[in-house]
């Protein structure tokens, strides 16, 4: 549908005050009524929407009523009919009925590494970094001497933004990380890649401690952004706290507890943030978990654009966005497709091939969680040889998964002109540079990523990083750059750096000092179980399966010439001319 320039979505700011069920205004009048209008507007067919009035009377009226229990209640109006949710109303879901637990802040361990908020897939812990003068300037103004106290407990002097500062002569930061306990699912992700550090520790939840929280992320809240020049470094880690730019998934969506889909979207959003203004950042989601925790009436995660498109098709409807906002425009705006297995490997695959093949500047976010995970567990054709699922059940007749797993992002690079990426959420720097890389080029990227997904892959809800960070290890999920623009060929154009171990078959494990092979990393989850026997040994399929991730890894060694320098550097052999034959050109 065509759109004056003028007359283009204005995403206006979600307001933090709490909802109400009570108030009129642009959602109570009828269509032949006059409104009152305070900014742009759509006007393409005969209902006219003030945005900046319904953004406001929706986050008052319709947050309002569906938090009271009385959504059934409130009228249709021209939103709804539109399928219209306002940005960033997921930020009103109240969570903190829903763990028993949630972490405790040690600030005296802390060395501010932000690996926690990287990782939380809930927005729900969060880091700031201020100057003294403004931490002094809020404690005084609170009065409770034991909420000041609080307030101030907080913050601490790390290395990182105090003490470097300090050593050149300049004042340094404070630095505090605080918890949303209405955003806290209590997964305890966090306190896993705190690790060593242990400056997090989960602990019961109260209700008096729940709303200390509340307090503090109040405080928090009314800071400033954490200044420009702690974050000149520009290293990776601290993405997150660039706040109005990075923090554009906003929690209060219904994901399972320790997601690994959700930090993936985070960390995707907060790359392309950093790069980009979200009036100019897309989404087209395949139907699939994504959509179902990402679109739960009336809360909407997201602070960009987003759509919706059947579970097969999303590629095809970013073709068409694109090719309209090209005519626009606006080839500015950078456009991206979520799809997970289905949507991606399986029924959507032909859609995706079609994009890759159309040099359409769209990106592509394959959250590879192996599993149907929306429709209950369903094997795909990216599951992992071996792995008990629905349609691949481990039995007498059945060893689980009996096919080769179907490597998409390997399918993806023989598509001529295509950025494809595959990496994990635990490699951040990794992760946040093929985000980055992506977005750059200039033409179709593909970027596929691991996603725990706990109850399918039947491990605890804090694990999603460390077992994303095995399946690297393991060569289950290799992480490998494939950029067209390094070179005329193959292994200049291939990166396997990141990997542990990229010259050797099986990395070896820093702790047991062993090879870490697939094996090992098929006795870390429940999948794979029932491939095991009493004893420990695995079965016959398991080292099939086994077999084959290291055919793979082999494989992509070999194109990205590793392992293999006396060969890589040898000219090919020149064949006879064949004088009967037209001349070709030489492929590279």
């Amino acid at each position: 549908m065509a759109f004056r320039d003028e007359e283009r979505v204005v995403v206006s700011k979600v307001t933090s005050r709490r909802p109400s069920s009570a108030g009129e205004g642009p959602l109570m009048k009828e269509a032949h009524e006059p409104l009152e209008s305070h900014g742009p507007h759509w006007a393409f067919t005969a209902f006219e929407l003030d945005l900046d009035g319904y953004v406001d009377q929706f986050n008052e009226q319709v947050i309002g009523a569906y938090s009271g229990g009385e959504g059934g209640a409130l009228p249709a109006d021209v939103g709804i009919a539109r399928s219209l949710v306002p940005p960033g109303t997921g930020v009103f879901r109240d969570f903190s009925h829903v763990s028993p637990e949630l972490p405790h802040f040690i600030a005296d361990k802390c060395v501010a590494c932000m690996e926690c908020v990287t990782a939380c897939p809930d927005t729900a812990i969060l880091g700031k970094v201020a100057e003294s003068h403004i931490v002094d300037a809020e404690a005084e103004a609170i009065l409770d001497e034991g909420e000041r106290d609080d307030f101030r407990a907080q913050w601490v002097e790390t290395t990182k933004f105090h003490g470097v500062y300090a050593k050149k002569g300049e004042t340094g930061g404070l630095f505090a990380i605080y918890v949303d306990p209405a955003k806290c699912k209590g997964c305890g992700e966090c306190v896993e890649v705190c690790g060593s550090h242990a400056a997090l520790e989960m602990v019961t939840k109260e209700e008096p401690l729940v709303q200390r929280y509340r307090t503090r992320t109040q405080h928090m809240q009314s800071l400033p952004e954490s200044p420009e020049r702690f974050l000149a470094r520009k290293l990776p880690v601290d993405t997150m706290l660039k706040e109005d730019r990075s923090l554009l998934y906003v929690g209060g969506a219904g994901s399972c507890a320790g997601c690994g889909e959700a930090t993936a979207i985070r960390m995707m959003l907060a790359a392309t943030g950093e790069e980009y203004d979200r009036e100019d950042i897309g989404i087209v989601a395949a139907t699939g978990c994504n959509t179902v925790y990402g679109s739960t009436y009336p809360h909407n995660p997201f602070r960009v654009t987003w759509s919706n498109s059947l579970f097969e098709n999303a590629p095809t409807v970013a073709m068409g966005v694109r090719t309209r906002w090209e005519q626009q425009g606006w080839g500015h705006k950078r456009l991206w497709v979520f799809g997970g297995d289905g949507a991606m490997y399986d029924i959507g695959f032909q859609a995706l091939s079609r994009l890759l093949a159309s040099g359409m500047d769209v990106k592509v976010l394959v959250l590879d969680t192996q599993v149907y995970s929306n429709t209950g567990g369903q094997a795909s054709t990216s599951t992992l040889t071996g792995a008990a699922a629905k349609m691949a059940p481990y039995g007498s007749a059945i060893p689980g998964k009996v096919e080769r797993r179907k490597e998409l992002a390997n399918i993806a690079m023989m598509h001529p002109g295509v950025f494809v990426a595959q990496t994990s959420t635990a490699y951040i720097p990794h992760f946040y540079q093929a985000i980055k890389d992506a977005n750059a080029y200039p033409g179709p990227a593909l970027v596929n990523v691991y996603t725990t997904c706990q109850p399918e892959h039947g491990v605890a809800d804090d694990l999603s990083q460390l077992q994303a960070r095995r399946a690297v290890t393991s060569r289950a999920f290799p992480m490998f750059v494939f950029d067209p623009r390094k070179g005329e060929r193959m292994r200049e154009r291939l990166s396997l750096r990141g990997n542990p171990g990229t010259a050797d078959d099986w990395a070896t494990d820093p702790k047991t000092k062993q090879p870490f092979d697939f094996v090992e990393f098929a006795r870390t989850e429940g999948r794979f179980a029932k491939q095991f026997s009493a004893d420990g040994k695995p079965s016959e399929a398991l080292l099939a399966a086994q077999a084959d991730r290291l055919a793979n890894w082999h494989l992509l060694q070999e194109l990205a010439g590793v392992g293999q320098p006396a060969a890589a550097e040898k000219p090919a052999p020149k064949a006879a001319p064949d004088k009967a034959a037209p001349k070709a050109e030489a492929a590279s």
